[in-house]
């Protein structure tokens, strides 16, 4: 019996643009994405025996059976690598849900690794892709992890250089938002190749602006949420959040995917922690953490254990 052990770690979008629904149903979408320290902890056992997977959880609520993303996850890579084996899956889970951090892909992807390693069957990039996008928009990203750009529905994933590392203070405001309904919310119209064709140009240059800036200035407001307008009215208090985010100093402030959670990035940790104090009294969960860059995505312990 084989188990590793890894980090499923959260992301925040710095900035996203919806720019409308395609013939497959889908939305259109750039972002950037960039991986931060909360994380949710797995630890994957593989070990001969009649197929099957079997979840165990705890810290914060999460859905059970196939409804789980690592539990899909896991049956996809048994069937993908036609393996007779029981996968058991721990999970200790301090990523909300609908918090828009990625929580339950970040799960899904770290399944997919953690399966492939055990297994010792050569699976190649591409295959892992395949099944990440088949999962969810955001999980190939979490197979990767740093900084890197989004399109498509998210899942076509481009490694971005790297920024100087940065604190991170979230905030959550104790309710998650649902992905469907922020975006039957949001309205955008039925896509057509005319209307996209600038907006990768556009958004690029958005990006480069911001990194030739390097998030100069409180508030800064090269990158901005499509999600944020919507969330802000469901959630009153996070326009609340977000200013005060920027009146302490925050380079960034915003929306994390199609929300609940508003995030802003430091320069320094003494400053992200009396932002952080001053978000105590709100009703809901402030977290400080600190941007992962993709060599320390990558680069995470997997330590296998003895058979038990």
């Amino acid at each position: 019996m084989n188990s590793v052990a890894w980090k499923a770690y959260a992301k925040i979008n710095l900035g996203l643009t919806v720019l409308g629904r395609r013939p497959d149903g889908y939305h259109e979408l750039r972002t950037v994405y960039q991986s931060i320290g909360l994380a949710d902890h797995l630890e994957v056992t593989l070990q001969a025996g009649p197929r099957r997977v079997h979840l165990e959880t705890s810290g914060l609520a999460v859905p059970e059976g196939s409804q789980n993303l690592a539990v899909r996850a896991a049956e996809a890579m048994l069937e993908e690598l036609h393996l007779r084996a029981h996968v058991s899956v721990v999970l200790h889970k301090r990523i909300p849900l609908g918090s828009g951090l990625g929580g339950g892909s970040s799960d899904a992807a770290t399944v997919l690794r953690a399966i492939s390693n055990l297994s010792k069957q050569m699976v190649t990039a591409e295959r892992l892709l395949r099944m990440a996008a088949e999962l969810g928009s955001d999980v190939p990203f979490f197979l990767y992890g740093g900084r890197a750009l989004g399109l498509g529905r998210g899942e076509e994933v481009y490694p971005l250089p790297e920024e100087q590392r940065r604190c991170c203070v979230l905030f959550f405001p104790g309710r998650g938002m649902d992905t469907v309904e922020a975006y039957r919310r949001l309205r955008r119209p039925r896509l057509t190749p005319l209307a996209a064709s600038p907006t990768i140009e556009l958004f690029s240059s958005r990006v480069n602006e911001a990194r030739g800036n390097r998030w100069s200035g409180p508030g800064h407001h090269g990158l901005e949420n499509d999600f944020e307008p919507l969330v802000f009215r469901e959630f009153p208090g996070l326009a609340r959040v977000k200013e005060t985010l920027r009146q302490a100093g925050a380079e960034v402030a915003t929306l994390s995917g199609s929300g609940s959670a508003v995030f802003g990035l430091f320069q320094n940790y003494s400053t992200a922690r009396r932002a952080a104090q001053q978000l105590r009294g709100q009703s809901g969960r402030v977290v400080l953490t600190r941007t992962i860059s993709r060599r320390e995505f990558q680069a995470q312990s997997v330590r296998p254990k003895a058979a038990r």
